[in-house]
């Protein structure tokens, strides 16, 4: 069974950064696509990044292009999400994903974790 555990949210100011770590158990890092999802307040998830197995080149979305990077290290089952400036925008809770990418964006098939609360101050 797939699981997914999130960790390194907090409360940050405008222009700040953190880096979300996923704890990932019970897959294979080669065979399936990793990403990371968040959740406003009131909003729909939504994808924020994902990696595709044999893919060099992780997307993004739009809002959060040359801020966000992602990042796996297979050696530990970890995948990461570091943040940099930070906006208030980017306030929710975080997601990791595990699944497949299609062109109209990332299909998580795994039980979703208990996300971690990402707080942006202006």
């Amino acid at each position: 069974e797939v699981q997914l555990v999130e960790s390194g949210g907090g409360l940050v100011q405008a222009g700040g950064s953190l880096r979300l770590s996923c704890a990932a158990s019970g897959f294979t890092f080669d065979v399936y696509a990793i990403g990371w999802f968040r959740q406003a307040p009131g909003k729909e998830r939504e994808g924020v990044s994902c990696f595709s197995s044999g893919d060099s080149s992780p997307v993004y979305a739009d809002s959060v292009k040359g801020r966000f990077a992602i990042s796996v290290d297979k050696s530990k089952n970890m995948v990461y999400l570091q943040m940099n400036s930070l906006k208030p925008e980017d306030t929710a809770v975080y997601y990791c994903a595990v699944g497949t990418v299609f062109s109209t964006g990332m299909l998580n098939l795994a039980p979703w974790g208990r996300g971690t609360q990402v707080t942006v101050s202006s």
